[in-house]
């Protein structure tokens, strides 16, 4: 068999992410479109099972779908003031269409709060109209420098949630649900464990009045924030004048969020649990479950192991590798590196004892078992694995979260970390919501990744920057 040509973590993990998102046959490089990828069947599968986990949540808590144009005008983006700046490096802009100068330029979508906002106000016109809670299912263009497959790439997909409401404490609530909803998903679905937490001033969406994300850790110890839930406040109300009439008859302004994940978590998934044979996926993310792999070397052989293993993998609900010209060795590779949670040996001995070969993928593990136990017990044994992959990656966040007294601590654990050479961890320590304090942290390339909505530490502390009281400690990281 040939040697895998998968980079080993410890070696360069950035170059190790890369092959397995290649030999996975997850996405490839778009060279003709600076930045852009294509995402192929296997990357567009996972994509889906995500979007059907995460649409069946949003709908369970009321919100509709709708469609959203691609082209905003550009004077829509200069009605929020902190938004076009926040926003402005990464526009790619349309000036020409049809063979003649537009009279108004156009922006690619980055994001749609400023057009939402615009058919806020035609809809919106008494409090029974709210809260309108709507959800879009998009692609998005924003012009990075630096661009990685999944992690950061000038267009990808996501979901975007926009929502309208009466007053400011329902709106907070919305925002909390969301997140919660994220984290959900992170967890269970995708057995990456997060921190759910609200974003510095200096971190926060453009335009909004708190951000709250949830933050994963990666396999070297790098921060990924994998999903954002913002409150908007009344700020894109008044911006496009989305009035309406209260109970009482006054004119007020909607309290708005807006609320995303998008293609990233897939980027997630693979530096969360991936191996250096291949991809890793927990099962309930897995496109396919479990495959059979026939074994046999005569033809006399061939017709009864093949009935045989598509009579055993039809119970199972496994896909059958039958292909020609293939050896046993090589679709074990093929299926190791894509992923598959479960493969299913079967050859002329196991059916002449009536038994089966069963290997993990997470493990790596082989364990014989009864032909006609294996349809019984796939299922626990998938559940197992998905909840033994949550596990491992919540001991790892664990293990690499460590507590900082002071900025020295703080940079003696980050300097020399690279996404490249890995090493890195989550410090938690005092640090003020203050912009000096997330300049001090980008000094050494880190960033304030948000403060905890839930103290796990010891509580109130001086600020290592500042020196003021702060209720709590918070997570400081380097981060994708």
């Amino acid at each position: 068999m040939a040697e895998s040509p998968i980079t080993a973590r410890t070696q360069d993990f950035a170059t190790w992410y890369q092959d397995v998102v290649l030999q996975g046959d997850m996405a490839e490089p778009a060279e003709i479109v600076k930045g852009c990828m294509v995402i192929k069947a296997n990357g567009y599968a996972v994509w889906e099972l995500l979007q059907r986990e995460l649409d069946d949540r949003f709908k369970a808590t009321g919100h509709q779908n709708m469609y959203f144009p691609l082209l905003i005008p550009q004077s829509f983006l200069h009605k929020e003031a902190a938004h076009v700046e926040g926003f402005s490096p990464e526009l790619a802009v349309v000036t020409l269409a049809g063979g003649k100068q537009l009279e108004e330029p156009y922006v690619i979508r980055p994001t749609s709060e400023t057009i939402i906002g615009h058919f806020f106000a035609k809809w919106i016109k008494s409090w029974r109209d709210l809260p309108m809670l709507v959800n879009q299912w998009a692609n998005i263009i924003r012009w990075e420098l630096r661009t990685r497959m999944f992690l950061r790439t000038t267009e990808f997909l996501w979901q975007e949630g926009h929502t309208a409401h009466s007053n400011h404490d329902e709106a907070v609530a919305e925002v909390l649900r969301m997140l919660d909803v994220y984290a959900d998903v992170a967890e269970d679905v995708m057995a990456m464990p997060v921190i759910k937490g609200r974003k510095t001033q200096s971190e926060k969406f453009a335009g909004a009045l708190h951000s709250y994300s949830i933050e994963a850790m990666m396999q070297n110890g790098f921060a990924l924030q994998a999903g954002t839930s913002h409150d908007l406040g009344q700020n894109f109300g008044k911006a496009f004048d989305v009035q309406f009439q209260s109970k009482e008859g006054q004119l007020d302004y909607v309290w708005q969020t807006s609320w995303g994940v998008s293609t990233r978590l897939i980027g997630g998934l693979i530096m969360s649990h991936s191996d250096d044979k291949g991809l890793v996926l927990p099962p309930k993310l897995a496109p396919t479950k479990a495959v059979m792999v026939p074994i046999y070397r005569k033809d006399e052989e061939k017709e009864k192991v093949l009935e045989a293993a598509h009579r055993i993998a039809k119970d199972v609900g496994a896909k059958v590798d039958d292909r020609e010209g293939q050896s046993p060795g090589a679709k074990f590779f093929h299926w190791e590196r894509r992923g598959v949670p479960v493969v299913l040996e079967l050859g002329p001995r196991d059916l002449a004892s009536g038994s089966i070969v069963l290997k993990r993928r997470d493990t790596g593990t082989k364990e014989p078992m009864p032909q006609a136990d294996v349809a019984g017990k796939l299922p626990a044994l998938l559940d197992e694995m998905q909840k033994n992959m949550y596990d491992a990656a919540k001991q790892r966040l664990k293990a690499n979260t460590v507590l900082a007294g002071s900025i020295e601590e703080v940079e003696s654990v980050l300097k020399d970390v690279t996404a490249e050479k890995g090493g890195g961890q989550f410090v938690m320590a005092h640090l003020k919501d203050d912009p000096r304090c997330d300049a001090r942290m980008k000094e050494f390339k880190a960033t304030i990744r948000c403060i905890p909505l839930v103290d796990e530490y010891d509580g109130p502390g001086k600020c290592i920057v500042t020196g003021e009281e702060v209720d709590r400690r918070v997570v400081v990281a380097k981060a994708y």
